[in-house]
């Protein structure tokens, strides 16, 4: 089970906390909707921002986002086709 979330009104206005928290949600600007993990933390995050987010439980897979998802997928990926071309030597 995951949970999506959608920031639904801007971070401008309200305490540096709550923004940090949006953050730590992944959700950056109006609009953004993210898939997340269904945990303890997660939900305590949620309850803490409930008056700037729309959530609701889902049935999507939780899929990591970020800076350092991403490297770590462009280093698998060039690893990948490094050895598929090792291969074709």
């Amino acid at each position: 089970m995951s949970l999506k979330v959608k920031l639904v009104r801007g971070m401008s206005g309200h305490t540096e906390k709550h923004r940090e928290t949006l953050r730590g949600l992944g959700l950056t600007r109006v609009g953004r909707e993210r898939v997340l993990q269904d945990t303890p933390a997660i939900r305590g995050m949620i309850e803490k921002v409930a008056y700037l987010i729309e959530w609701s439980e889902t049935n999507e897979e939780f899929k990591p986002f970020g800076r350092r998802s991403r490297q770590q997928a462009q280093k698998a990926a060039s690893e990948k086709s490094a050895k598929a071309e090792k291969e074709l030597r």
